[in-house]
């Protein structure tokens, strides 16, 4: 991705900052039955633990670690033994929140060693503002460092050693998914919601995996005609791919996001994303 796409992806995000997530919900009521197992979450599950406040969340399933100097968060599944596929998990433009982490053990509850990681220098934004500034300040060589180092972790770790591979992320967390495509070649799976597509053929053609996108024909930040675009550049690069459009604003899948988060487009999308990992990372 070229630095005059991640700029456009910045200044688009502008137009949409309250989609991309926001603070987790104010009811505490039914906090001690929702911490229970995090099992294979449904999207009726997903979305109550984003109706806690951060002192009654459920407790991580996995553990920090730290990769190429950066933050990033492992999840494993039960009981599993290597080689776990594995999955790269690339967060939103608020950073490493417990939000990610919660998809990270989403993922692990269906078999996958999620790993989610860090672009932000440890920075956790708690407002659009330091939200911007934070992904203003992403270098763009350093975060593909931080992505190949993660890679290579869940390629040669003991206790992971994935043989098939995937990475996920939402909107600037997309961007990233897709970039990772574009510059780590082992991947086996790429999935990109709501992310700000790249457009240039030249650079599509270095992808190797299959990629799934996922999109709002709601999102006023990347409209119909611009993933439209993104489908016919995809196949004229070769690249295999299936493009999803929910009607749906943009991070339609995120319950922290009042007045943005639609539960029907999100569990739709979510059994989209179990199968098109199951068939890429599982066979």
């Amino acid at each position: 991705m070229s630095l005059r796409t991640m700029l456009g992806c910045v200044a688009l995000v502008l137009l949409s900052w309250s989609g991309c997530a926001a603070k987790q919900g104010a009811e505490k009521g039914g906090a001690e039955e929702r911490r229970e197992e995090l099992g294979g979450l449904t999207e009726k599950e997903f979305q109550a633990l984003h109706e806690l406040k951060a002192e009654a969340a459920p407790p991580r399933k996995g553990q920090m670690l730290e990769i190429a100097g950066a933050r990033a968060y492992l999840s494993l599944p039960e009981h599993a033994r290597p080689p776990i596929p594995g999955v790269l998990v690339i967060h939103e433009w608020w950073g490493l929140n417990e939000h990610i982490m919660h998809w990270a053990d989403r993922l692990a509850a269906q078999g996958y060693a999620a790993l989610a990681v860090d672009l932000y220098g440890g920075k956790v934004a708690a407002t659009p503002e330091e939200a911007m500034a934070a992904m203003k300040a992403v270098d763009a060589k350093r975060s593909e460092e931080i992505l190949e180092a993660a890679h290579q972790y869940l390629m040669t770790a003991s206790r992971v050693q994935s043989t098939r591979t995937g990475v996920i992320g939402w909107c600037f967390g997309g961007a990233w998914s897709l970039r990772a495509g574009m510059t780590i070649p082992e991947l086996n799976a790429v999935v990109m919601y709501y992310g700000r597509p790249v457009l240039n053929v030249d650079e599509l053609k270095t992808i190797k995996a299959p990629v799934l996108g996922i999109f709002g024909t709601k999102d006023e930040s990347i409209p119909n005609d611009v993933v439209e675009e993104f489908d016919e550049a995809l196949a004229d690069a070769g690249v295999a791919h299936r493009i999803l459009k929910y009607d749906a604003p943009h991070a339609f899948a995120n319950p922290s996001a009042p007045g943005r988060y639609d539960a029907e487009a999100a569990a739709a999308a979510w059994e989209q994303v179990k199968g098109f990992l199951e068939e890429n990372l599982k066979r």
